[in-house]
């Protein structure tokens, strides 16, 4: 849905290297552009052995307009074999890479073992220190534990985000006193998600990021359909509603927030 008037916006993190898009994505990019998107983070994932998805090729197509990441999610932790550890590695140091990840833990699904789940989440989070670049967090009913991974690893010098905030505000006073990012998807706009708005509410202006986490999570009046970056200004209307603010003041803070994480200059 096209904004009423000129925005611009930031998706702080999206997958649109997925398979739902094919033969639509330059029409899901032409959409973006429509409504006032001037930048996409392309989160990059292990799919199978040697395999990490095209969102470096996406990036390399338009560097103005995409910026990529490259990382291991817990669900496929247990999977990777470790010459694709030594290539995701490689790959953190190409200058079109921006962060790493996501990574993290996911003790909703527990499609990896809770241990191996952490031992990527370690080694990634080392990863991140080691280039000097922003990590990008997945946490799923994991808060304790991803608080205390990172507590123990260090948060990489170049800060990190924890994508798709989900947790309560107890989790968010966790994450922001360890100087991280905050980053809210469609999820905000649902009707029970009561709590993550109120959590929200905590996050200095200063932390927050607007996500789709396409072509997930569609926002409200899109539930239930594939999610696409367009979407991201349902997710900044909701939040300019919290904060009392045209919409368009939440386009530039939060695009502003996305640039200084990811050093989008």
């Amino acid at each position: 849905m096209a904004p009423e008037a000129p925005m611009r916006l930031i998706d702080s993190h999206a997958h649109l290297d997925r398979d739902e898009y094919g033969p639509e994505l330059d029409a899901v990019i032409a959409r973006a552009r429509a409504a006032g998107l001037e930048r996409i983070v392309c989160v990059g994932l292990w799919r199978k052995p040697g395999d990490f998805g095209s969102a470096l090729e996406l990036a390399t197509r338009d560097p103005a307009f995409f910026a990529a990441t490259v990382g291991i999610h817990p669900h496929e932790a247990v999977r990777v074999p470790e010459e694709d550890w030594q290539a995701c590695e490689a790959a953190a140091r190409d200058p079109r890479v921006v962060a790493v990840g996501e990574t993290g833990l996911d003790f909703h699904y527990d499609l990896s073992p809770r241990d191996v789940q952490e031992g990527a989440f370690r080694r990634s989070v080392r990863l991140a220190r080691a280039v000097e670049k922003p990590v990008i967090v997945h946490v799923r009913e994991a808060d304790a534990v991803c608080v205390n991974v990172l507590r123990t690893e260090g948060v990489p010098r170049a800060g990190g985000v924890i994508h798709c905030f989900t947790g309560d505000a107890a989790a968010a006073r966790a994450y922001l006193d360890l100087g991280l990012f905050v980053s809210v998807a469609g999820i905000v706009t649902f009707k029970n998600a009561g709590a993550i708005r109120e959590a929200i509410q905590l996050v200095p202006r200063d932390r927050l990021l607007v996500e789709t986490d396409s072509p997930y999570l569609a926002p409200i009046p899109f539930r239930g359909k594939r999610n696409e970056p367009a979407h991201v200004v349902e997710t900044a209307r909701k939040i300019a509603e919290l904060w009392g603010v045209p919409v368009e003041e939440v386009a530039e803070v939060t695009a502003e927030n996305t640039r200084r994480l990811f050093r989008l200059y």
